[in-house]
């Protein structure tokens, strides 16, 4: 990964983090499911009339909306309003960067290098590290439910990258935008069918008339334009340019910046223990997205040129000129 690309996830990674401050101000007044069609619906509207839909095969949008808007969020909003610590939340929904690279090499056959996987284990480890720490803080259940939407968004993950290996020069910004369209209806169905018919629209109408109200419209706002639009856009530039083991890692950084956010505005003291995890899992993140290509193996005899296969990205080589080698990235 090139060092402004690296800068870019840094910029997710902030924007990302202090979105888990945002999520906290907005359940205090919505309920979850009403709140997570909310956030989409604000996108959606002006992006079905003025942003033409990207140029990406369908299954790979609704994969993508699937997963990261609908499973993602109605898990993460069910798990904090169910009393899911900020901090600890912003740390487990990370998972979604190992299940993200387990479902690249299994579902991409993407190949990954031993230092980018000894990068990832160490991450993983530091993770463990705050996790153990801060479990206290939270029942089985609301952690269960992150980690399941940790999962959907490593579905999602796949869908970007998909879209990205299936329709090159397409605009990743656009499929952002549009992503945010799927989510919406069926979030609505879930909160009227759950919640009630008419709990999230009685909030939305009280929002000026509660304490909470204005500030969890300020919250719903940070979601949708800064950590949807700008975050969610830069995120999908990276998945479609880069492999899914390469750009998942730096997720596990999110949970640096939501800690330190949650124990400057909530009051979530960190432990010394939760720190030094901190700092291993920015250690193990950055060995994961640093790791160079590994040389290709000089073939014995001269191949002709041979095609591309981007949504696998290995050759594909002619039965009559087979070599043996790794593809440089």
């Amino acid at each position: 990964m090139t060092t402004r690309d690296r800068l870019l996830g840094l910029t997710v990674v902030v924007l990302w983090g202090l979105n888990f401050l945002a999520i906290r101000i907005g359940l205090d007044h919505f309920p979850p499911f009403f709140f997570a069609a909310l956030r989409f619906a604000v996108i959606a509207l002006p992006v079905l009339v003025f942003i033409p839909r990207p140029a990406v095969p369908t299954r790979w949008l609704l994969l993508y909306g699937a997963g990261f808007g609908i499973a993602q969020f109605a898990f993460l909003f069910t798990a904090m309003h169910l009393g899911m610590p900020t901090g600890l939340a912003s740390l487990v929904l990370q998972s979604s960067a190992p299940f993200t690279v387990v479902l690249g090499a299994v579902l991409l056959r993407e190949r990954l290098r031993p230092v980018q996987i000894a990068g990832l284990v160490v991450a993983v480890l530091g993770m463990t590290i705050i996790g153990a720490d801060r479990m206290a803080h939270a029942t089985l259940l609301p952690v269960l439910l992150t980690l399941a939407g940790g999962l959907g968004w490593a579905f999602g993950n796949i869908g970007a990258r998909k879209a990205g290996a299936d329709s090159p020069g397409f605009d990743p910004l656009h499929l952002t935008l549009w992503m945010s369209v799927v989510p919406v209806l069926p979030l609505l169905a879930l909160s009227m069918a759950v919640e009630g018919p008419t709990a999230g629209f009685a909030a939305l109408g009280s929002a000026f008339a509660t304490e909470t109200g204005p500030p969890a419209l300020i919250a719903v706002a940070y979601i949708a334009i800064l950590a949807t639009v700008c975050g969610s856009g830069l995120w999908t530039y990276l998945m479609s340019r880069y492999p899914a083991g390469t750009v998942a890692p730096l997720s596990l950084l999110v949970p640096v910046v939501g800690i330190a956010a949650a124990w400057l505005v909530l009051d979530e003291q960190p432990t010394a223990a939760a720190l030094f995890g901190g700092v291993i899992v920015i250690a193990g993140a950055f060995a994961a997205t640093t790791a160079k290509a590994l040389p290709v193996s000089t073939p014995t005899t001269e191949p002709a040129p041979v095609p591309i296969d981007a949504a696998v990205g290995q050759s594909l080589r002619p039965p009559s000129a087979r070599t043996i080698g790794n593809e440089a990235r």
